[in-house]
Protein backbone atom coordinates (compact mmCIF):
# COMPACT_ATOMS: atom_id res chain seq x y z
CA UNK A 1 0.00 0.00 0.00
CA UNK A 2 1.29 3.17 -1.00
CA UNK A 3 2.07 6.27 1.68
CA UNK A 4 -1.43 7.51 3.01
CA UNK A 5 -2.43 11.20 1.34
CA UNK A 6 -4.17 12.98 3.82
CA UNK A 7 -7.22 15.69 2.52
CA UNK A 8 -5.26 18.89 4.61
CA UNK A 9 -2.52 18.22 7.13
CA UNK A 10 -0.57 21.09 9.36
CA UNK A 11 2.38 21.93 8.04
CA UNK A 12 4.90 23.87 10.30
CA UNK A 13 7.46 26.17 9.12
CA UNK A 14 10.17 26.20 11.62
CA UNK A 15 9.71 29.50 13.84
CA UNK A 16 6.95 28.39 15.57
CA UNK A 17 9.44 26.51 18.21
CA UNK A 18 11.60 29.66 19.19
CA UNK A 19 7.95 31.20 20.48
CA UNK A 20 6.82 28.51 22.36
CA UNK A 21 9.90 27.82 23.85
CA UNK A 22 9.75 32.08 24.70
CA UNK A 23 6.71 31.70 26.34
CA UNK A 24 8.21 28.72 28.95
CA UNK A 25 11.31 30.20 29.08
CA UNK A 26 9.16 33.43 30.51
CA UNK A 27 6.71 31.45 32.18
CA UNK A 28 3.41 33.10 29.80
CA UNK A 29 1.48 29.58 29.71
CA UNK A 30 -1.48 31.49 30.37
CA UNK A 31 -4.63 32.78 28.00
CA UNK A 32 -2.67 36.32 27.35
CA UNK A 33 1.42 37.23 27.25
CA UNK A 34 3.45 38.50 24.14
CA UNK A 35 2.68 35.54 21.54
CA UNK A 36 -0.86 36.72 21.99
CA UNK A 37 -0.16 40.52 21.62
CA UNK A 38 1.97 39.42 18.95
CA UNK A 39 0.12 37.17 16.48
CA UNK A 40 -2.41 39.45 17.16
CA UNK A 41 -0.74 42.61 15.29
CA UNK A 42 0.70 40.68 12.95
CA UNK A 43 -2.76 39.09 11.10
CA UNK A 44 -3.95 42.70 11.68
CA UNK A 45 -1.00 43.89 9.72
CA UNK A 46 -1.86 41.33 6.71
CA UNK A 47 -5.13 41.85 6.60
CA UNK A 48 -4.46 45.50 6.10
CA UNK A 49 -7.92 47.95 6.01
CA UNK A 50 -7.13 49.50 9.83
CA UNK A 51 -8.12 45.88 11.41
CA UNK A 52 -7.90 45.27 14.81
CA UNK A 53 -8.15 41.39 15.82
CA UNK A 54 -8.64 39.42 18.93
CA UNK A 55 -7.27 36.21 18.89
CA UNK A 56 -9.18 33.78 20.50
CA UNK A 57 -9.99 30.03 21.43
CA UNK A 58 -11.98 28.74 17.92
CA UNK A 59 -13.33 30.39 14.75
CA UNK A 60 -16.26 29.62 16.67
CA UNK A 61 -16.10 31.76 19.36
CA UNK A 62 -15.27 34.30 17.07
CA UNK A 63 -18.85 33.96 14.94
CA UNK A 64 -20.67 34.10 18.62
CA UNK A 65 -18.59 36.67 19.98
CA UNK A 66 -19.00 39.25 16.78
CA UNK A 67 -23.05 38.06 17.12
CA UNK A 68 -22.99 39.25 20.68
CA UNK A 69 -21.68 42.44 19.89
CA UNK A 70 -24.30 43.11 16.95
CA UNK A 71 -27.04 42.56 19.51
CA UNK A 72 -28.24 39.31 18.69
CA UNK A 73 -31.00 37.96 21.08
CA UNK A 74 -33.15 35.25 21.55
CA UNK A 75 -36.07 35.12 19.03
CA UNK A 76 -34.46 36.88 16.83
CA UNK A 77 -33.60 35.90 12.63
CA UNK A 78 -30.11 35.94 11.50
CA UNK A 79 -29.36 35.42 8.07
CA UNK A 80 -26.85 32.64 7.14
CA UNK A 81 -25.48 31.00 4.10
CA UNK A 82 -27.09 27.27 4.13
CA UNK A 83 -23.85 25.74 2.21
CA UNK A 84 -21.42 25.91 4.77
CA UNK A 85 -19.97 23.82 7.93
CA UNK A 86 -22.42 23.79 11.02
CA UNK A 87 -19.95 26.03 12.50
CA UNK A 88 -21.37 29.10 10.75
CA UNK A 89 -25.04 28.35 11.92
CA UNK A 90 -24.46 26.97 15.68
CA UNK A 91 -23.62 30.34 17.54
CA UNK A 92 -27.26 31.58 16.36
CA UNK A 93 -28.53 28.86 18.13
CA UNK A 94 -26.48 29.98 20.88
CA UNK A 95 -28.47 32.84 21.63
CA UNK A 96 -31.77 31.22 21.18
CA UNK A 97 -31.99 33.55 17.68
CA UNK A 98 -32.93 31.68 14.78
CA UNK A 99 -31.15 31.30 11.20
CA UNK A 100 -32.92 31.87 8.09
CA UNK A 101 -31.12 30.41 5.49
CA UNK A 102 -30.50 31.19 2.27
CA UNK A 103 -28.87 29.41 -1.20
CA UNK A 104 -25.66 30.16 -3.19
CA UNK A 105 -25.29 30.92 -6.31
CA UNK A 106 -23.35 29.05 -8.81
CA UNK A 107 -20.17 31.36 -9.65
CA UNK A 108 -19.24 31.14 -6.28
CA UNK A 109 -21.01 28.61 -3.80
CA UNK A 110 -21.70 30.93 -1.82
CA UNK A 111 -24.34 32.96 -0.29
CA UNK A 112 -26.94 34.13 -3.60
CA UNK A 113 -27.51 38.06 -3.50
CA UNK A 114 -30.89 37.30 -5.30
CA UNK A 115 -32.23 35.00 -2.73
CA UNK A 116 -30.60 37.19 0.18
CA UNK A 117 -32.57 40.08 -0.80
CA UNK A 118 -36.24 37.99 -1.61
CA UNK A 119 -35.28 36.45 2.12
CA UNK A 120 -35.11 39.89 3.47
CA UNK A 121 -38.29 40.75 2.38
CA UNK A 122 -40.24 38.11 2.89
CA UNK A 123 -38.77 37.89 6.16
CA UNK A 124 -39.96 41.93 6.67
CA UNK A 125 -43.30 40.53 5.73
CA UNK A 126 -44.31 38.01 7.42
CA UNK A 127 -42.86 39.18 11.05
CA UNK A 128 -42.81 42.89 10.42
CA UNK A 129 -39.16 43.54 10.75
CA UNK A 130 -35.86 42.78 9.21
CA UNK A 131 -33.18 39.97 10.22
CA UNK A 132 -31.06 41.49 13.07
CA UNK A 133 -27.72 40.17 10.48
CA UNK A 134 -26.31 38.63 6.89
CA UNK A 135 -23.33 35.65 7.82
CA UNK A 136 -21.60 35.04 3.95
CA UNK A 137 -19.50 32.26 4.07
CA UNK A 138 -16.21 31.60 2.04
CA UNK A 139 -16.57 28.32 0.77
CA UNK A 140 -13.13 26.63 0.37
CA UNK A 141 -11.72 29.94 0.33
CA UNK A 142 -13.64 31.44 -2.63
CA UNK A 143 -15.21 34.98 -2.03
CA UNK A 144 -18.76 35.87 -2.14
CA UNK A 145 -19.90 38.46 -4.62
CA UNK A 146 -19.18 41.04 -1.64
CA UNK A 147 -20.33 43.88 -3.83
CA UNK A 148 -23.68 42.72 -4.19
CA UNK A 149 -23.96 41.26 -0.76
CA UNK A 150 -23.03 44.42 0.91
CA UNK A 151 -25.35 46.80 -1.08
CA UNK A 152 -28.11 45.09 -0.07
CA UNK A 153 -26.97 44.85 3.77
CA UNK A 154 -26.62 48.54 3.48
CA UNK A 155 -30.35 49.23 1.41
CA UNK A 156 -32.01 47.17 4.77
CA UNK A 157 -29.20 48.54 7.16
CA UNK A 158 -28.47 45.03 8.12
CA UNK A 159 -24.76 44.48 9.66
CA UNK A 160 -22.50 41.52 8.39
CA UNK A 161 -20.55 38.44 10.42
CA UNK A 162 -18.34 37.52 7.97
CA UNK A 163 -17.21 33.71 8.28
CA UNK A 164 -13.90 34.15 6.30
CA UNK A 165 -12.89 30.50 8.04
CA UNK A 166 -11.73 29.13 4.94
CA UNK A 167 -10.44 32.23 3.73
CA UNK A 168 -7.15 33.54 5.23
CA UNK A 169 -5.57 35.22 1.73
CA UNK A 170 -8.06 34.92 -0.31
CA UNK A 171 -9.30 38.50 -1.77
CA UNK A 172 -12.12 40.45 -3.83
CA UNK A 173 -11.28 42.97 -5.66
CA UNK A 174 -8.05 43.44 -4.20
CA UNK A 175 -9.63 43.40 -0.47
CA UNK A 176 -8.50 40.42 2.19
CA UNK A 177 -11.76 38.70 3.11
CA UNK A 178 -13.54 39.32 6.45
CA UNK A 179 -12.58 42.70 6.67
CA UNK A 180 -15.82 43.75 4.82
CA UNK A 181 -18.29 43.56 7.62
CA UNK A 182 -18.46 44.83 10.84
CA UNK A 183 -16.80 41.65 12.22
CA UNK A 184 -15.24 38.65 10.69
CA UNK A 185 -14.02 35.53 11.53
CA UNK A 186 -10.98 33.27 10.95
CA UNK A 187 -10.08 29.62 12.01
CA UNK A 188 -6.70 28.18 12.68
CA UNK A 189 -8.08 24.99 13.28
CA UNK A 190 -5.41 21.57 11.77
CA UNK A 191 -6.56 22.08 8.44
CA UNK A 192 -6.48 25.42 7.44
CA UNK A 193 -4.16 27.79 5.73
CA UNK A 194 -2.03 28.40 9.15
CA UNK A 195 -2.71 26.57 12.22
CA UNK A 196 -2.25 27.29 15.88
CA UNK A 197 -3.33 23.82 16.85
CA UNK A 198 -6.93 25.19 17.66
CA UNK A 199 -7.68 28.46 17.89
CA UNK A 200 -9.20 31.47 15.41
CA UNK A 201 -9.56 35.42 15.61
CA UNK A 202 -12.23 37.91 15.12
CA UNK A 203 -11.67 41.00 13.03
CA UNK A 204 -13.08 44.05 13.95
CA UNK A 205 -13.99 47.44 12.44
CA UNK A 206 -13.20 49.71 14.98
CA UNK A 207 -10.43 49.36 18.16
CA UNK A 208 -13.44 49.76 20.47
CA UNK A 209 -14.86 46.91 18.72
CA UNK A 210 -11.72 44.66 19.70
CA UNK A 211 -11.96 46.07 23.02
CA UNK A 212 -15.54 45.02 24.02
CA UNK A 213 -14.58 41.52 22.03
CA UNK A 214 -11.56 40.92 24.77
CA UNK A 215 -14.10 41.90 27.36
CA UNK A 216 -16.68 39.56 26.45
CA UNK A 217 -14.10 36.76 25.66
CA UNK A 218 -12.73 37.14 29.38
CA UNK A 219 -15.94 36.50 31.66
CA UNK A 220 -16.89 39.72 31.16
CA UNK A 221 -15.79 40.99 34.02
CA UNK A 222 -15.90 44.61 34.53
CA UNK A 223 -13.53 47.49 35.96
CA UNK A 224 -13.33 47.04 39.08
CA UNK A 225 -11.15 45.61 42.50
CA UNK A 226 -13.18 43.04 42.56
CA UNK A 227 -14.98 40.41 40.40
CA UNK A 228 -18.24 42.18 39.10
CA UNK A 229 -20.15 41.02 36.36
CA UNK A 230 -22.99 43.21 34.31
CA UNK A 231 -22.62 40.76 31.25
CA UNK A 232 -22.80 36.87 30.14
CA UNK A 233 -18.88 36.45 29.65
CA UNK A 234 -17.02 33.77 27.68
CA UNK A 235 -13.83 31.49 28.52
CA UNK A 236 -12.80 32.32 24.97
CA UNK A 237 -9.26 33.48 24.44
CA UNK A 238 -6.28 32.13 22.94
CA UNK A 239 -3.21 30.37 25.11
CA UNK A 240 -0.22 32.03 24.59
CA UNK A 241 1.25 28.71 24.02
CA UNK A 242 -0.98 28.35 20.97
CA UNK A 243 -0.30 31.60 19.57
CA UNK A 244 3.57 31.02 19.13
CA UNK A 245 2.31 28.55 17.26
CA UNK A 246 0.84 31.27 15.23
CA UNK A 247 3.13 33.49 14.95
CA UNK A 248 5.98 31.04 13.53
CA UNK A 249 3.30 29.91 11.13
CA UNK A 250 2.57 33.71 10.04
CA UNK A 251 5.85 33.52 8.93
CA UNK A 252 4.82 30.81 6.31
CA UNK A 253 1.93 32.24 5.19
CA UNK A 254 2.38 33.47 2.02
CA UNK A 255 4.41 30.48 1.07
CA UNK A 256 1.18 28.21 2.37
CA UNK A 257 -1.12 30.37 0.13
CA UNK A 258 1.23 30.18 -2.80
CA UNK A 259 1.25 26.76 -2.66
CA UNK A 260 -2.50 25.86 -2.32
CA UNK A 261 -2.91 27.93 -5.37
CA UNK A 262 -0.08 25.84 -7.06
CA UNK A 263 -1.59 22.52 -6.06
CA UNK A 264 -4.94 24.18 -7.83
CA UNK A 265 -3.05 24.85 -10.79
CA UNK A 266 -1.85 21.21 -10.88
CA UNK A 267 -5.01 19.74 -10.68
CA UNK A 268 -6.45 22.03 -13.47
CA UNK A 269 -3.60 20.77 -15.90
CA UNK A 270 -4.38 17.21 -14.87
CA UNK A 271 -7.68 16.86 -15.11
CA UNK A 272 -8.18 19.27 -17.97
CA UNK A 273 -8.73 16.40 -20.24
CA UNK A 274 -10.58 14.13 -18.06
CA UNK A 275 -14.62 14.55 -18.87
CA UNK A 276 -17.23 15.20 -17.02
CA UNK A 277 -14.55 16.33 -13.99
CA UNK A 278 -14.71 19.98 -13.53
CA UNK A 279 -12.23 22.02 -11.17
CA UNK A 280 -13.85 24.69 -9.45
CA UNK A 281 -12.31 27.98 -10.46
CA UNK A 282 -12.21 31.71 -9.64
CA UNK A 283 -15.49 33.15 -11.89
CA UNK A 284 -13.12 36.17 -12.84
CA UNK A 285 -10.24 38.51 -11.52
CA UNK A 286 -12.33 40.22 -9.26
CA UNK A 287 -12.18 37.03 -7.18
CA UNK A 288 -8.43 35.60 -6.09
CA UNK A 289 -9.50 32.39 -3.71
CA UNK A 290 -6.67 31.18 -1.54
CA UNK A 291 -8.15 27.59 -3.09
CA UNK A 292 -7.34 25.87 0.77
CA UNK A 293 -9.37 23.04 -0.52
CA UNK A 294 -9.54 22.22 -4.37
CA UNK A 295 -12.99 21.49 -5.17
CA UNK A 296 -14.27 19.41 -8.20
CA UNK A 297 -17.89 18.72 -9.90
CA UNK A 298 -18.63 15.23 -11.01
CA UNK A 299 -21.13 14.27 -14.00
CA UNK A 300 -21.29 11.15 -13.51
CA UNK A 301 -23.31 10.76 -17.17
CA UNK A 302 -20.06 11.52 -18.63
CA UNK A 303 -17.83 9.58 -15.98
CA UNK A 304 -19.20 6.14 -16.74
CA UNK A 305 -22.07 6.40 -14.29
CA UNK A 306 -19.11 7.24 -11.50
CA UNK A 307 -20.75 9.66 -8.53
CA UNK A 308 -18.57 12.36 -6.73
CA UNK A 309 -19.15 9.39 -3.82
CA UNK A 310 -17.85 6.56 -6.09
CA UNK A 311 -14.48 8.74 -6.52
CA UNK A 312 -14.27 9.39 -2.80
CA UNK A 313 -14.55 5.01 -1.91
CA UNK A 314 -12.55 4.37 -4.69
CA UNK A 315 -9.29 7.24 -3.59
CA UNK A 316 -9.74 5.18 -0.14
CA UNK A 317 -8.79 2.32 -1.28
CA UNK A 318 -5.96 4.15 -3.21
CA UNK A 319 -5.00 5.35 0.50
CA UNK A 320 -5.94 8.41 -0.94
CA UNK A 321 -8.65 10.80 2.11
CA UNK A 322 -10.83 13.10 0.06
CA UNK A 323 -14.53 14.69 1.14
CA UNK A 324 -17.83 15.41 -0.03
CA UNK A 325 -19.09 18.95 0.12
CA UNK A 326 -20.53 20.61 3.19
CA UNK A 327 -24.43 18.99 3.54
CA UNK A 328 -26.54 22.20 2.88
CA UNK A 329 -27.67 23.51 6.76
CA UNK A 330 -31.23 23.66 5.61
CA UNK A 331 -31.33 19.88 5.22
CA UNK A 332 -30.01 18.65 8.79
CA UNK A 333 -31.97 17.26 11.08
CA UNK A 334 -30.82 19.82 13.59
CA UNK A 335 -32.17 23.18 11.40
CA UNK A 336 -34.82 20.99 9.59
CA UNK A 337 -37.58 23.82 10.99
CA UNK A 338 -35.61 26.85 9.78
CA UNK A 339 -36.69 28.99 7.17
CA UNK A 340 -34.89 28.22 4.00
CA UNK A 341 -34.81 30.95 0.45
CA UNK A 342 -34.00 29.03 -2.78
CA UNK A 343 -34.15 26.70 -5.48
CA UNK A 344 -31.45 23.77 -5.23
CA UNK A 345 -28.48 25.17 -6.48
CA UNK A 346 -26.43 24.11 -2.99
CA UNK A 347 -28.11 20.73 -3.24
CA UNK A 348 -27.25 19.90 -6.22
CA UNK A 349 -23.72 21.39 -6.10
CA UNK A 350 -23.49 18.54 -2.94
CA UNK A 351 -24.83 16.05 -5.02
CA UNK A 352 -21.72 15.96 -7.51
CA UNK A 353 -18.66 17.93 -5.65
CA UNK A 354 -15.68 16.35 -3.96
CA UNK A 355 -12.87 17.91 -1.77
CA UNK A 356 -9.35 16.89 -3.33
CA UNK A 357 -6.33 16.32 -1.15
CA UNK A 358 -4.51 19.79 -1.07
CA UNK A 359 -2.55 20.55 1.89
CA UNK A 360 0.29 22.83 1.34
CA UNK A 361 2.86 19.88 2.38
CA UNK A 362 2.00 17.93 -0.68
CA UNK A 363 4.09 17.09 -3.02
CA UNK A 364 3.73 17.60 -7.22
CA UNK A 365 4.10 13.73 -6.99
CA UNK A 366 1.26 13.19 -4.92
CA UNK A 367 -0.97 15.43 -6.69
CA UNK A 368 -0.25 13.76 -9.85
CA UNK A 369 -1.26 10.09 -7.77
CA UNK A 370 -4.76 11.88 -6.99
CA UNK A 371 -5.56 12.67 -10.54
CA UNK A 372 -4.48 9.88 -12.03
CA UNK A 373 -6.17 7.43 -9.61
CA UNK A 374 -9.23 9.33 -10.60
CA UNK A 375 -8.87 9.30 -14.24
CA UNK A 376 -8.37 5.44 -14.41
CA UNK A 377 -11.14 5.19 -12.06
CA UNK A 378 -13.51 7.02 -14.44
CA UNK A 379 -12.19 5.50 -17.31
CA UNK A 380 -12.84 1.95 -15.89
Amino acid sequence: MQERIWLSLAQMGGGEQKYIQEAFDTNWVVPLGPNVNGFENDIAKFLGEDSHVVALSAGTAAIHLGLVQLGIEAGDEVICQSFTFAASANPIKYLGANPIFVDSEEDTWNLSPEWLEKAILDRKAKTGKSPKAIIPVYLYGMPAKMDEICAIATKYDIPIMEDAAEAMGSTYKGRQCGTFGEFGALSFNGNKMITTSGGGALICRTEEGAKRTMFFATQARENRPYYYHEHIGYNYRMSNICAGIGRGQMEVLEEHIARRRAIHTLYTEQLAECQGISVKQNPSTDFDSNFWLTCIEVDPTLCNGKSADDIRLYLETQNIESRLLWRPMHTQPIFADCPYYGDGVSERIFERGLCLPSGSSLSDEQIIRVANAIKQFISE
